[in-house]
Order: structure tokens, then sequence, then C-alpha cells
């Protein structure tokens, strides 16, 4: 039997899905989050807008950062609920991710949105606050601190979210972050110090 681990296994059944949606568009629209149909019961768009993306970058971007950070985090959070803690940690993270765009535009016929930013959001601030000075690659490329990376980010993120110019949800983004960082804290306090001690004895 194959043995994922379980950050593949969320990329692998993404990936699937956000093909299928992009064959179907009946199926894109039944799973894409949509305020109104929520609304009315269909709760599941919570979990599934999630899974499905709008185009190959979009999904590139979201699954390559998963699958660089995914697994370090997967292996604390494998402590927790018999094994399952990471797709519990990443799935939380959407809906919490996403709960207060649906606060904002419960009536909004025309809002919509998707993607996996919010779970990846939250695994990428939970991998910042174990190791605040490791080196993200901005666009796979460029080097950047971990710490200053997450400023430059929710930074930008609010700023982008004030303007509403665009078609990005930077509100899942911060959300995702927040709730990857709180999580982790509740599980194992000991995870704050260690962050302060890292903060402030870098390792370069």
């Amino acid at each position: 039997m194959l043995n994922l681990d379980h950050t593949t296994l969320i990329i692998i059944v993404t990936v699937i899905v956000s093909l299928l949606a992009w064959q179907s568009k009946a199926l894109l629209n039944r799973l894409i989050f949509y305020p109104p149909a929520i609304a009315k019961g269909e709760w599941y768009r919570l979990i599934t807008h999630g899974f499905i993306h709008a185009d190959s970058t979009h999904l590139l971007f979201n699954m390559f950062t998963l699958y660089f950070f995914g697994r370090a985090i997967e292996q604390f959070y494998a402590q927790y609920f018999n094994g399952f803690g990471f797709i519990l940690f990443y799935l939380a993270a959407i809906v919490v991710a996403i709960i207060p765009s649906y606060l904002q535009h419960k009536g909004d016929a025309t809002y919509l949105s998707l993607g996996a930013s919010g779970g990846v959001s939250a695994v990428l601030f939970a991998f910042i606050l174990m190791a605040p000075w490791d080196m993200l690659y901005l666009f796979a490329i460029v080097p950047i601190p971990a710490i200053v990376f997450a400023i430059a980010y929710v930074g930008y993120s609010i700023y982008a979210n004030s303007k509403g110019t665009s078609n990005v949800n930077h509100l899942a983004h911060l959300w995702g972050g927040a709730f990857g960082i709180v999580a982790t804290i509740l599980l194992n306090p000991n995870v704050l110090p260690h962050f302060f001690n890292a903060l402030l004895h870098p390792n370069f």
C-alpha cells in the first residue's frame, strides 16, 4: 500500500479536484465559495472552495508553498489527534480564513472566492513561528528571512484589502495566517518562547 504523507495527499487531492473543476463549470460552481448558497445551508462550500483554483498559476503557487512548508509543520501536528492533526489543522484553517469574508459578503450575490490560500497561509505562518530566520525564496529565487517576509506579507495584505480593488481574497490570507499562529501556540504554548528565543538569537 502506498504510504503518502498528509501534505502530499492534500496536494494530490487539490490538484485532481482543481483539474476536474476546470473541465466542468457545473462542478466549479458547486464547490466555489458563494455566500448566498452557504446562507441557504450549503456549508460544505466553506471547505470545498479551498480545493479549486482559478488557473494553473494560482494552483502551482499554492501547492508549491504547501509542499515546501507543509511537511515541516506536519511533523509538529502529527503528535495530535491520532496522527491526523495536520489534516484537521489545514481544513480548519480553510474554514476559519473564509468566515470573515462570509460575514462581510453574506448578502452579496456577486461575490465568489476560491483557492487554498487560507490553509496555505496557516501552514506558512506556523512555519515562521517555529523558524523565524529560515530563508524563504520569493518567486522561488529571491532569498528573504521568514520573519521579514511575514511582516511584509501582513502589511501588504492589510493595504491591499483596504483598497478593495483586487480579485485576490487578502482577508483570507490574513485570517489564515493568524489561525496558523494561534492554533500552533494553543496546542503547544512552548512554541511561543521558542519563537522569541529564535528571533533574538538568529543562527545565520
